[in-house]
Parts: structure tokens; C-alpha cells; sequence
């Protein structure tokens, strides 16, 4: 059995996964997690909840349920209709978890900023405007385009809220214009506030102890004219993972930032 939680421990659980982790670049998996998603899953007879005060789900289509803590927005499951599995986050296990990512779907839905296999395509276009949104829509926004560098982020909190790892890019918080705002924020120990929706739990951005904000790659709907070009915080990553588009690979955080 394999022990996980949510960052803010609302939400714990144990687990004996029964596959290995198949990545998922869906659109709804895109948008919820700020980037894209990777899951095992367990049979309910080999999955316990320890503790469920956060868990909160939201029906993203009629064929399966999307489980989130309310408290802090960690992305941590995916329950299919009249079925005895769950599928859970990679992200969501603490320590060695013995696992490897066997698959990789939806190819043809991720973001234009990065490739499922391989480094990232270089920006064809330069949208003078991005669009965002959350999963269930309660979220809307627009700021400058095009959207630049984007940075992965591996370490322990962002891949406890993803439920896989991070992907980011630096913005200017008074650009942002809301159309619709619905949001909840949880507050870092280090004085940082993710926020998110409280409805569908998708990740929108991350502002840091000295007010820099950084914006969810997963949340824009709109060509970004953005590319991933490096990863921070790699000595944290989880073991069912590797690195393998050949971009710069920070063990502690970008030099740069």
C-alpha cells in the first residue's frame, strides 16, 4: 500500500496501484491540472481513505467525477461511472511510489507551448491576447499575449496541486482582466497563494511572497506563441518520471528567478 495526501493534508489516502502511470493531455485533464495529468489507478477494495475532510468532486462529464481538496485545490482523482477504480495522481503519493508512465493519451490535445514526446516546437504565432478559463467556467480571463518562456515546476507542492508538475509563465497581475471570477486561494508556508476554483479545482496561478505572479500554462484556450524552456526544482520530481526533452534542468530553482 502506497501512502498520498493533498498538499494541505485534508485529504489523505492509502493505495496498491494496479497499472502503471498513464499520462493524460486531454483538455479537462489540461485544465484542472495547469498543465496535464498523470495517474495510476487502484481497485476500491485496494484504495482506503484515511481522512476526507477537503475532498470535495465535481462532475466534469456524465462519465466520471473529478475528486479535489476544497482547501487547497490538489488535483487527486478521477472516478468512472459503475466502475470498481479509481484513478489517482501521481503526484499525490508520498516517497518512492515503484511506478513508471507506460502511456501517454490524447497526444493531439496538449498545448502548443510543449510536445508529449520530445523538446517543445518553437512559437509559429504571437496572439496579442491570451484567454483563459477554469474547467467548469466560473473563471474567465484575458491578458497580453504572446506567452513566452514557460517553466515546469517539480517540486513537492506543485506536484502535490497538479497532481503531476507544473508549468507557468510570468505575468503582469494588473493586465489581467476578469470576465468572470470565482476563486479560492490557498496560502503556501512560505507566504506564496495558489489560487484556484473552488467549483472544479483548476489551477489559475501562483503569487509568490514578494507579489510575483506566474499564470497556469493548462489554463489558456487560446495559440499562446509560448514554449517550455526549462525545468526547476528536478531533485524534487517523482520516481515514475523522467526528463527527456532535452531542456535545462534546475535541482533547486531557476538562477534566473
Amino acid at each position: 500500500m502506497l501512502h498520498g495526501s493533498c498538499l494541505c493534508g485534508a485529504v489523505e489516502f492509502e493505495a496498491a496501484p494496479s497499472r502503471d502511470v498513464i499520462a493524460c493531455h486531454c483538455t479537462q485533464c489540461r485544465k484542472q491540472s495547469g498543465h496535464f495529468w498523470a495517474a495510476t489507478f487502484a481497485l476500491h477494495r485496494a484504495f482506503r481513505l484515511i481522512r476526507d475532510d477537503g475532498l470535495a468532486w465535481y462532475r466534469a462529464s456524465p462519465a466520471a467525477t473529478r475528486g479535489f481538496c476544497r482547501h487547497c485545490g490538489a488535483f487527486l482523482f478521477w472516478q468512472p461511472e459503475r466502475e470498481d477504480r479509481i484513478s489517482i495522481a501521481g503526484g499525490a503519493f508520498d516517497g518512492s511510489t515503484g511506478l513508471t508512465i507506460g502511456e501517454s493519451w490524447f497526444n493531439e490535445d496538449a498545448g502548443d507551448y510543449y510536445s508529449p514526446e520530445g523538446p517543445p516546437p518553437r512559437p509559429s504565432y504571437a496572439p496579442k491576447t491570451l484567454r483563459g478559463a477554469c474547467l467548469c467556467g466560473a473563471n474567465r480571463f484575458a491578458l497580453p499575449g504572446p506567452m513566452g518562456d514557460v517553466t515546469a515546476c517539480h517540486c513537492r507542492q506543485c506536484r502535490k496541486t497538479s497532481g503531476h508538475y507544473s508549468a507557468s509563465f510570468d505575468a503582469h497581475e494588473p493586465d489581467i482582466r476578469w470576465q468572470a471570477r470565482h476563486l479560492a486561494e490557498y496560502v503556501s508556508p512560505g507566504g506564496g497563494r495558489r489560487g484556484f476554483c473552488p467549483t472544479c479545482a483548476t489551477s489559475l496561478f501562483f503569487r509568490a511572497a514578494d507579489g510575483s505572479l506566474s499564470v497556469e500554462a493548462g489554463a489558456i484556450e487560446n495559440p499562446t506563441g509560448g514554449r517550455l524552456t526549462a525545468h526547476i526544482f528536478t531533485a524534487e520530481r517523482g520516481d515514475y518520471y523522467s526528463l527527456s526533452d532535452g531542456l535545462p534542468a534546475h535541482p533547486g530553482q531557476d538562477p534566473a528567478g
